[in-house]
């Protein structure tokens, strides 16, 4: 069974900084582009991040750009997310996505979802 387990979200204030992760069981991640998704409460799943499987080219929804940085370990089967910065706009649940099967990064079709990590910014 396949599974992508997030962690490291919590409450911060405003300007503070996490270090999400998610970890595969099951699956190989470094032979899969991955990316970084979020859902605030009554609004859109928007993707917040993208990374190719060599981890050579990224990609950040504007909002984030200089703010938040994916990477990921191959060899731990890990996918980061550093978020620096935060905003309370910036309060949602994040998912990690793996295997994307057509479309756009931040709209197409992904094979694999995690439950997700919960950010909160707030003072």
């Amino acid at each position: 069974e396949v599974q992508l387990v997030e962690s490291g979200g919590g409450l911060v204030q405003p300007g503070g900084s996490l270090r999400l992760s998610c970890t595969a069981s099951g699956l190989a991640l470094g032979k899969y582009p991955m990316a970084w998704f979020r859902q605030a409460p009554g609004k859109e799943r928007e993707g917040v991040s993208y990374i190719s499987w060599t981890g050579s080219i990224t990609d950040y929804e504007d909002s984030v750009k200089g703010r938040f940085f994916i990477s990921r370990d191959n060899a731990k089967n890990t996918l980061y997310l550093q978020v620096n910065s935060l905003k309370p706009e910036d309060t949602a649940m994040y998912y990690c996505a793996a295997d994307l099967r057509y479309g756009a990064w931040q709209r197409g079709e992904y094979r694999y979802w995690g439950q997700g990590t919960q950010v909160t910014v707030s003072s």
